[in-house]
């Protein structure tokens, strides 16, 4: 017969057993929400299509889903294509500060003796000397560094940190992390290559600077939010002057150089959100936003001093060449919201071209304004 001890003893196994169990449960449901929720971060990285969608669930989702401090994302640029396309794509580095970008890959130091694979997830504490690079904004406890691979190529690096020490250890199991890396490094390539794509199919190859396309697309654009936001928004037809002879003296590879030379004299004096485009021959078109009549003015004539103060050396010339421009310029203030966005940009297009005319007419290397409309 069992004694009441027994009894006492079985009841009290039973309800330690009850509450250990319940215990796995409640873990195993913990498990299941992360899972579900990585599982779902996963998803959201796969389906980012645009560069900014990707670095936004990196860097502004991802701290979120995995409770960390901080995500920073480092990537190898070290003839500066990328961050060229992200100026295009009109995103200002100083929208993702944990954003960044390295000449070369770091040099991780020997782990046991052994040099570590550059393709293996480090874990560990944070080490000022070597991670300072990767945190330049937070300074964590412990720190998980992904090198992010492709067809053994580095892409870069995805950080994470942590403000507790017991988060990343050596000791800790990198399978997970380890995925997490290839799927990262994954998507970054596939948005890499689209917005290359794109931004090959919207640049003038000569040049570099945006094609005709591009800045049609753009301007139709920045007239509609200018319509809807009632700013001003102007633009510049910039031609160079006696271009023809340059070709026919020097010929066409110097006519190219003076080309790239007075692009980039173009871009310099632009701003971020502004656009330049190649719109023919030695036609340029600059879309100036949130730009007034007398804003497009000085612009303008900045680009003007710009290109012919200094000459341009080119094959075949002992001295530097004497290249001017003419500059024909048209605003809104705000677009008309009475008429349709593409209408309005084809109007302002067509008074800039005339106010060039103007200038060509009147002796060139100068500045003609459009009336304003």
């Amino acid at each position: 017969m069992t004694s009441a001890v027994d009894t006492e003893t079985l009841i009290a196994d039973n309800q330690q057993l009850r509450a250990e169990l319940q215990d796995l449960l409640q873990q195993a449901h913990i498990n299941q929400s992360i899972i579900e929720r990585h599982q779902a971060f996963d998803l959201k990285l796969i389906g980012a299509s645009e560069f900014r969608e990707l670095i936004e669930a990196m860097l502004t989702t991802m701290p979120g889903v995995f409770n960390l401090e901080t995500v920073t994302l480092s990537l190898i640029d070290d003839d500066y294509a990328i961050q060229r396309i992200l100026r295009d794509l009109q995103i200002g580095l100083n929208e993702f500060p944990n954003l960044l970008f390295l000449k070369q890959q770091i040099a991780f130091p020997d782990e046991d003796g052994r040099r570590p694979s550059a393709e293996k997830p480090r874990l560990g504490e944070y080490l000022p000397a070597l991670h300072l690079p990767l945190f330049p904004n937070y300074q964590p406890v412990s720190v998980a560094v992904l090198p992010l691979v492709r067809q053994h190529r580095l892409l870069g690096y995805l950080a994470l940190g942590s403000a507790y020490q017991e988060r990343f250890t050596r000791k800790l199991a990198t399978d997970f992390i380890q995925r997490l890396a290839t799927v990262a490094a994954i998507c970054l390539e596939n948005v890499i290559n689209n917005e290359r794509l794109k931004h090959i199919g919207l640049t003038d190859p000569l040049t570099g600077v945006n094609n005709r396309r591009y800045i049609e697309q753009r301007m139709h654009e920045e007239v509609a939010r200018g319509q809807r936001e009632r700013s001003a928004l102007s633009c510049l037809f910039i031609d160079i002057d006696h271009f023809k002879r340059v070709n026919d003296q020097f010929g066409h590879q110097s006519g190219d150089d003076v080309l790239r030379e007075v692009a980039a004299r173009i871009k310099k004096e632009l701003r971020l959100s502004d656009a330049l485009g190649r719109f023919g021959g030695e036609e340029f078109v600059v879309l100036l936003t949130h730009a007034t009549r007398d804003d497009a003015a000085r612009i303008a004539e900045r680009i003007r001093a710009g290109i012919g103060t200094r000459g341009i050396m080119i094959e075949g010339s002992r001295d530097p060449l004497k290249i001017t421009a003419s500059i024909g310029s048209a605003s809104l203030v705000p677009p008309d919201r009475s008429r349709p966005a593409e209408e309005v940009k084809q109007a302002m297009l067509k008074a800039a071209d005339q106010a060039l005319y103007q200038a060509k007419e009147s002796g060139r290397n100068r500045v003609v304004l459009a009336p304003m409309a």
